[in-house]
């Protein structure tokens, strides 16, 4: 069972009776959420449902899942999806070379009981957790599955049977149950369609770039001693980028970072020289700073 500590963590999510008590927990920890996020995290959290988040990149979907660890004071485990991945990965392995050894000093000690030494060879000190099998085992935990668009078919099917149940079978040890389920943030760029079978059993939010106000604000909260006309003009700058169909026009990640950029450099407010050599914060591939300066939307 969980210690008395963690059952009393695990209230914490009980204790945000609202999404606008949930914008101004946020809001304490510098991110700004709107009402459609706020009550798509909140009812996961009361329904104990995964949140599926989408939307481009840098638009804050992984940045949530962070900074409700922060507010539930609980430990942030992030399973990192890309192409290739398997269960093995994600769930554990076994550490092969300690068994080996183990293997090694029973024999140089005389031990010949063969059952004996295989049962202690798929003992669970030899077992590596992986971020699942950690996430179940920690009460209470967040659990991000991040940039699940890189993995393939076969492990999503995999990842929906897990997030279903909560539950792990390990053929050498049994059945491992999360006593309680973590928090579960599902995060996805649309580099591909997610199928509807895991989208089924998250609720689901897409991720808009902010507003103008919004981004100002941001910028505000998360640069102190950024002025208010530097934010302005950068978040108009990063208006006109994202609408110049570039190949990847910045999200909120990238505007904070140019922002920061520019006050590294003693700027309290856009100039377009500054604004052109620090594009690099920004932009991310050479074609759309060609664009942008060739076109002179800064």
């Amino acid at each position: 069972m969980p210690s008395e500590t963690a059952q009393a963590r695990t209230l914490r999510a009980v204790d945000i009776e609202s999404p606008s008590k949930l914008i101004e927990l946020l809001d304490r920890h510098a991110y700004l959420a709107d009402e459609g996020l706020a009550t798509a995290a909140f009812l996961a959290l009361r329904m104990g449902r995964p949140l599926f988040l989408e939307g481009e990149a840098g638009v804050g979907k992984t940045e949530l899942a962070k900074v409700l660890a922060e507010l539930l004071e609980a430990p942030l485990i992030r399973l990192q999806c890309y192409e290739g991945i398997d269960s093995a990965q994600a769930l554990y392995d076994w550490d092969f070379a300690r068994q080996l050894l183990h293997l090694k000093a029973a024999e140089a000690a005389g031990v010949t009981d063969v059952a004996k030494l295989e049962g202690e060879v798929y003992d669970r000190r030899f077992l590596i957790a992986r971020p699942l099998l950690k996430a179940l085992e920690t009460q209470p935990s967040v659990l991000l599955v991040d940039e699940v668009d890189r993995a393939d078919d076969e492990f999503e099917a995999f990842l929906l049977e897990v997030l279903s149940d909560f539950t792990i079978s390990i053929p050498e040890l049994g059945t491992i149950r999360a006593e309680t389920p973590p928090v579960v943030v599902v995060t996805s760029n649309r580099t591909r369609e997610v199928h509807d079978a895991l989208k089924r059993r998250c609720l689901y939010h897409w991720l808009e770039h902010p507003d103008f106000d919004r981004e100002v604000a941001i910028l505000l909260r998360r640069l102190p001693g950024c002025t208010e006309e530097l934010a302005t003009q950068v978040a108009r700058a990063a208006e006109r980028l994202r609408a110049a169909e570039l190949v990847k026009p910045p999200g909120i990640a990238e505007t904070i970072d140019w922002a920061e950029a520019l006050m590294t450099l003693g700027a309290r407010e856009l100039d377009p020289d500054l604004a052109a050599v620090t594009l690099g914060a920004a932009l991310k591939y050479r074609e759309d700073v060609q664009t942008v300066l060739e076109r002179r939307l800064l």
